[in-house]
């Protein structure tokens, strides 16, 4: 340790201990076990700084400190546990001198004890006027004169070896230097008190603030969730239905209510998807496009690969999920891109002209428009009764009336340039939601989440589920598909 001390000091180093609780810088930090748990620092008001210093030899005392220096006084700036070793790392002048030039604190306490001729050092200084600021002082031990031989009180130095090294010779020393020095231990509080007091009557120190409550401390988590404070956060959450009272409810509608109360898949949809009940006029559209999207033959690419798997011996949910993952930016997927483009152009105020030039300018098809079969001279049915649906009973077809004025420019370039089914749909639920009194971040977030496509995704499971039994019957010779007598009868004899 002697030589830790050296190197210390050639590197201008402190160090506290090396047998210490530490130390604490009272509202900023604390080194070691300091001032105890959380509950202690409160109580001793060790979470703001006060303007009284101290240096301990005994670490368990150095607590006591603070207790009575909160009670005494406006409390602790700082305080330090240099420890009862032979060696400490250093000694008490070595922090009162810290003490001395720190104008934020007005006075300082000395803890010594039996043993040891560091606390002469601090008598020298306050003789030398080295330390101007007062300083109560007390070495315990000053019941060893009582035992009619040495003894060792617990700390590595704490035993007298000679008479100056007694408490009662330090105290008497400190006294005649001019630190306040009780009568005893038990007087030390009042001592510290009457010196804060005439400070304050000086005007050294000024009335401490009101205090403040203290910032609530979190509990450790271990402990809360040991004691049942806290829980552990649920893994999912669903705001849209809940079973734990006595009956399921979808979005806070029970649902013996949903059942016998006149509500339809479409207001279903309503309140899972947008958590609302539709108005009639648009749960009939949703029932609707169900409808339309169920099925279109089982040549497109969804339903190819549904019959594939199932004909491959799959089974019924992996079937389907074959179909379903095929949905995508060329199936199906032009609901939401429809949805997007349409809505973008059509806020930003911009003319069908306008967005029919930007897309091509950043080669762009624009989503929604364009059939391979259908024409200006061949429609589609399923367009035009949507269209004539929406007419009739929508608030507003904002959407849809800029999306037909698109499409009688991209017409007039080539015929099959029409608005197509899933382009109608995506934009026609543009047209629902705002009617509906949404907010356009609203009906973007919507878009964004790819609920819009959610409907062909629900209508086309629709249609690949028959696909799929169909050929599990057919397959299983169920029944004969009618085509089977004409094949029969087209090949060759045998």
């Amino acid at each position: 340790m002697r030589e830790l001390i050296a190197v210390a000091n050639q590197n201008r180093k402190v160090i506290i201990g090396p047998a210490t609780v530490g130390g604490i810088a009272a509202g900023k930090f604390k080194i070691g076990n300091t001032a105890g748990t959380v509950d202690n620092i409160l109580a001793c008001k060790l979470n703001r700084a006060g303007s009284v210093a101290y240096v301990s030899k005994s670490g368990g005392l150095s607590n006591e400190l603070n207790n009575i220096i909160a009670r005494n006084s406006d409390g602790v700036y700082e305080g330090i546990a240099i420890g009862g070793d032979r060696y400490p790392g250093t000694c008490f002048i070595d922090h009162f001198r810290r003490y001395e030039a720190n104008p934020e604190i007005k006075m300082m306490v000395m803890l010594g004890e039996i043993v040891g001729r560091d606390e002469y050092e601090v008598s020298e200084a306050i003789k030398s006027g080295q330390i101007k600021k007062p300083v109560v002082a007390w070495c315990i031990g000053t019941c060893s004169k009582v035992f009619p031989s040495e003894v060792q009180f617990g700390h590595a130095g704490a035993r007298a070896g000679a008479a100056a090294e007694t408490a009662d010779a330090k105290n008497a020393a400190l006294k005649a230097a001019g630190a306040v020095v009780p009568e005893s231990f038990d007087t030390f509080g009042e001592a510290i008190r009457a010196t804060y007091e005439a400070l304050k009557k000086k005007k050294v120190v000024a009335e401490p603030p009101a205090e403040l409550p203290a910032p609530r401390i979190p509990a450790e988590y271990a402990s809360a969730l040991a004691t049942g404070q806290i829980r552990r956060p649920t893994a999912f959450i669903s705001t849209i239905s809940d079973d734990r009272g006595e009956e399921l409810s979808y979005c806070g509608v029970p649902i013996s209510k949903v059942i016998t109360g006149g509500y339809g898949l479409g207001d279903v949809i309503g309140l899972l998807w947008f958590k609302r009940r539709f108005p009639s006029w648009a749960g009939e559209f949703v029932e609707m496009v169900l409808k339309i999207v169920a099925d279109h033959g089982p040549c497109v690419s969804g339903a190819h690969n549904a019959i594939v798997a199932a004909r491959a011996g799959k089974d019924l949910i992996s079937s389907l999920c074959s179909g379903l993952l095929t949905i995508g930016p060329r199936f199906g997927g032009a609901i939401d891109g429809a949805a997007q483009y349409f809505k973008q152009f059509c806020d930003a105020g911009k003319s069908p002209d306008q967005m029919v030039s930007e897309m091509k300018a950043a080669n762009i098809n624009i989503p929604g428009i364009g059939h391979r079969i259908k024409s200006v001279n061949n429609p589609d049915k399923r367009v035009e009764l949507l269209v004539k649906y929406a007419k009739k009973n929508f608030p507003k077809t904002k959407y849809l009336d800029f999306a037909l004025k698109v499409e009688k420019l991209t017409t007039s370039k080539r015929g099959n340039l029409i608005l197509n089914v899933d382009g109608c749909i995506g934009i026609l639920f543009v047209d629902l939601m705002n009617s509906l009194g949404m907010r356009s971040e609203e009906i973007g977030d919507v878009i964004a989440c790819g609920a819009l496509n959610g409907l062909f995704v629900l209508g086309r499971s629709i249609g690949f589920m028959g696909h799929i039994i169909d050929q599990k019957r057919l397959k299983a010779g169920l029944y004969r598909h009618p085509w089977d007598d004409v094949l029969y009868l087209i090949q060759p004899a045998k």
